[in-house]
């Protein structure tokens, strides 16, 4: 059987296989270094002088000039993007809400960490991605990522913290890596998440001024010039600022980027009943309401220019610089099928009549998003307060509506998934159950959020809520029964499975056998931690083998051990110790896609011995593995 790598994939060797697949000639092997025993370490690599030759028409190299966008460390923050981690996500019931049966996630975590473990599991799964990171106002903290350790050290490192506890760090406008630390920050989290997104998927990235300049190269190099939709522009506050020192600032930005543009479209938005009751019958044309629309063009043509007789008699022209938007010839047919209005008393220049009944389902979406349409700052920070008995626990979350907006837009599927992997209020997930109840859909969300702690002095401290994710979390449960109480008979996936990121289940020896002490390993006869439980290891071993998060998980007693039933019997898993002959016959006879189990549970060598003879007589496919 072969063993799982427990650990999140390396993205270096991805690119390396990418590019060896276009280039097989650029793929070569490099010496490391060297074992104990002597024996050279071999790897893989990129022979970058033969790519270039491959590419010599286009190859920028040395001083020439050309168009880019850089800062000091940016080749650390790819590093940071691509370096693996031995890390996992360890499932906590009694923080969640119908842990069994929901499919909505939660995550607790560096987001970094989190977007790294979700890479294989949900690679090309997520519909859209909503994001409302820091924005570097100067008051803002941001994500202190370490950027000076090798790769090596950084798939060993498993602190969260820094020796002061810190994972956040206030980026002052004093700072000289002003810009610098916030593109480290957000550049490989970028990254990270266009793997996840479906080809024909979209991320909405909230942002103010001060960085959208930046944001806006960073997305346009990753996701590409080609797949940039559009810079929307939110009014998300409804009266001028009175004590702003130059002009007050009444708008955000909110960057648009699709997957594959070519193959993504927006979903129109609904029209309203003020927009149709500009439609009129005014000669009571049998075809329906219509409305009189302007017959003429500002891109002159002299085949479209030509004098009119109106009924009256009146001759009429085009003004000047300007021509009609059709033929002579098909204008006389639009007048004989009665689609040509000349006012009432038959006078008026031609207008064509455009009827309701032929225009298209909804409205183009478009860029300026009017508070009255979306919601405003103040909105959004009522809603929280409404749903916390009037305490403002939170500062600056979105509102719903503008989430609701950006919903529609995505052209979601019914069972599509959403993520915001700077979830704050969890104003997204509240979103997505409200569309939910409205349509009857099963669409899922997946909240990722660093647990910042509360000031001691806050409102939310002294309630009890000791950092942003408790105030997340309550928000969930608090918002879903609203949506029950308003609509009892609606069902919707209310619930969320709580995850948080933590050092790998796997001891020390797993990964790195090499660098244990012989006295030592007497005391590693288990390579799996002691504070570990047959759960934790089950969603690391989900997390390798891509199974999703949010599977139905069951489990059954066979032969006196526990089996995790997954997915309707896709993966099954058995950590206990002693598993004998007949207990892994009657696993076999279930026929599982896969089969997991630790390396030590088999109960003895006959049993060790017996054991594919038994999966090739009764489930041969069944791939094995074991920690």
């Amino acid at each position: 059987m072969d063993k799982l790598k427990m650990h999140s994939s390396n993205k270096v060797n991805e690119n390396i296989e990418k590019i060896a697949a276009l280039f097989p000639n650029c793929k070569t092997e490099v010496v490391k270094g060297h074992r104990e025993d002597g024996t050279p370490i071999i790897e893989y690599t990129i022979d970058f002088d033969m790519l270039r030759q491959e590419l010599s028409d286009v190859v920028v190299e040395g001083p020439t000039e050309r168009y880019q966008f850089t800062w000091p460390e940016k080749r650390k923050s790819i590093l940071a993007a691509n370096a693996p981690i031995a890390k996992t996500l360890r499932p906590c019931r009694e923080e969640s809400v119908d842990f069994d049966n929901t499919e909505n996630l939660y995550i607790e975590g560096d987001n970094l960490d989190a977007l790294k473990l979700l890479q294989e599991t949900y690679l090309g799964k997520v519909k859209l991605i909503y994001i409302d990171p820091p924005y570097n106002t100067g008051n803002d903290f941001i994500y202190e990522d370490d950027f000076s350790e090798s790769a090596e050290k950084y798939m060993e490192h498993s602190g969260d913290y820094d020796d002061e506890g810190n994972r956040l760090v206030k980026n002052t406008s004093t700072n000289g890596r002003f810009h610098t630390d916030w593109l480290n920050m957000i550049y490989p989290r970028l990254k990270l998440a266009k793997d996840l997104l479906i080809d024909d998927g979209v991320i909405f990235i909230s942002i103010d001024d001060n960085e959208v300049e930046n944001l806006r190269k960073a997305a346009d190099e990753i996701f590409g010039t080609d797949n940039f939709v559009a810079n929307i522009i939110w009014e998300k506050k409804y009266a001028p600022a009175n004590d702003a020192k130059w002009l007050s600032d009444n708008h955000d930005h909110i960057l648009l980027y699709a997957k594959c543009k070519s193959i993504w479209r927006p979903q129109l938005l609904a029209r309203s009943d003020e927009m149709n009751s500009r439609y009129t019958n005014r000669d009571n044309d049998p075809r329906g309401v219509w409305k009189a629309a302007d017959m003429t063009v500002k891109s002159y043509s002299s085949a479209y220019d030509y004098p009119i007789t109106t009924p009256s008699g009146r001759v009429v022209t085009p003004s000047q610089g300007r021509c009609w938007n059709t033929s002579k010839e098909n204008f006389e047919k639009l007048v004989a099928d009665n689609r040509i209005w000349f006012g009432e008393k038959g006078h008026n220049v031609p207008a064509v009549k455009k009827f309701l009944t032929e225009v298209q389902d909804g409205i183009v979406p478009m860029t300026l998003w009017k508070y009255e349409e979306v919601g405003h700052n103040q909105e959004g920070r009522q809603e929280v307060k409404k749903l916390f008995d009037d305490k403002g626990y939170f500062d600056g979350p979105k509102p719903t509506k503008l989430l609701n907006r950006i919903l529609t837009i995505a052209n979601l599927k019914r069972d599509s998934i959403v993520l915001d992997f700077f979830s704050g209020s969890a104003t997204t997930a509240d979103a997505v159950m409200q569309l939910n109840a409205e349509d009857d859909g099963n669409r899922k969300f997946i909240m990722v959020q660093l647990p910042e702690e509360t000031e001691e002095k806050s409102e939310a401290y002294k309630a009890g809520y000791k950092n942003i994710c408790e105030i997340g979390k309550e928000r969930i449960r608090r918002a879903a029964n609203k949506i029950r109480k308003k609509n009892p008979e609606v069902k919707f996936d209310g619930g969320f499975r709580t995850l948080k990121v933590d050092s790998t289940n796997m001891e020390d020896v797993y990964y790195n056998p090499t660098k244990i002490e012989q006295a030592a390993l007497w005391d590693l006869a288990d390579n799996i931690k002691p504070d570990r439980t047959p759960e934790d290891l089950l969603f690391q071993v989900m997390l390798d083998l891509g199974v999703l998060l949010s599977s139905k998980i069951e489990e059954a007693v066979i032969g006196s051990k526990k089996v995790f039933f997954v997915a309707d019997g896709y993966l099954l898993a058995c950590f206990d110790d002693n598993v004998t002959d007949e207990v892994v016959t009657e696993i076999a006879k279930r026929k599982p896609y896969y089969f997991v189990m630790r390396d030590s549970s088999l109960s003895s060598d006959s049993t060790a011995t017996n054991f594919e003879q038994i999966f090739a007589s009764y489930s041969p496919t069944t791939i094995r593995k074991v920690l």
